[in-house]
């Protein structure tokens, strides 16, 4: 793959590797810096790409360590309760974004990837690095999860 054409596929993805960086960060700021840092990265990569069908999934693989990354130097940087009160401020107050907010991590990037990205559940697993039965089974249980908290809410 040549630089044409690797920048040519990272336009064509560009929307959801910001999707998925958004969601993760919780920031259009952060989710800027980490695409770009994500597509800087992938193009100084992108010739040791093995299998160039994979090119989707690797690039959100890349996307994805940035934003674990950057969520660890943000809490390096910004005590507890200003995270918190960052993160109410950058999301709407919406019950599902804050139940999804409260999943373990595993669980989340499931979510987020199957629902907000809109990747198979093959491709989640791929860009996970699970087996697929496992990306089935974190996401039976996140749904799971938010079944049951929003059935507690509507009976409180």
């Amino acid at each position: 793959m040549n630089n044409e054409e690797y920048a040519k596929r990272v336009e064509e993805i560009r929307g959801r590797l910001y999707k998925t960086a958004f969601l993760y960060l919780g920031s259009e700021s952060l989710a800027l810096d980490a695409v770009d840092e994500a597509v800087y990265k992938g193009l100084c990569n992108h010739k040791k790409l093995r299998q160039p069908e994979y090119f989707t999934t690797w690039m959100t693989r890349i996307l994805m360590n940035e934003c674990h990354n950057e969520q660890r130097r943000q809490k390096r940087l910004i005590p507890l309760e200003e995270v918190q009160e960052l993160l109410t401020e950058d999301y709407d107050s919406l019950p599902l974004k804050e139940a999804i907010k409260r999943l373990p991590k595993e669980l989340k990037e499931v979510i987020i990837l199957r629902y907000f990205t809109g990747y198979t559940l093959a491709e989640t697993a791929e860009t996970l690095k699970i087996p697929q039965g496992t990306a089935a089974t974190r996401q039976r249980k996140a749904l799971q999860l938010l079944k049951l908290e929003f059935e507690e809410e509507v009976s409180s």
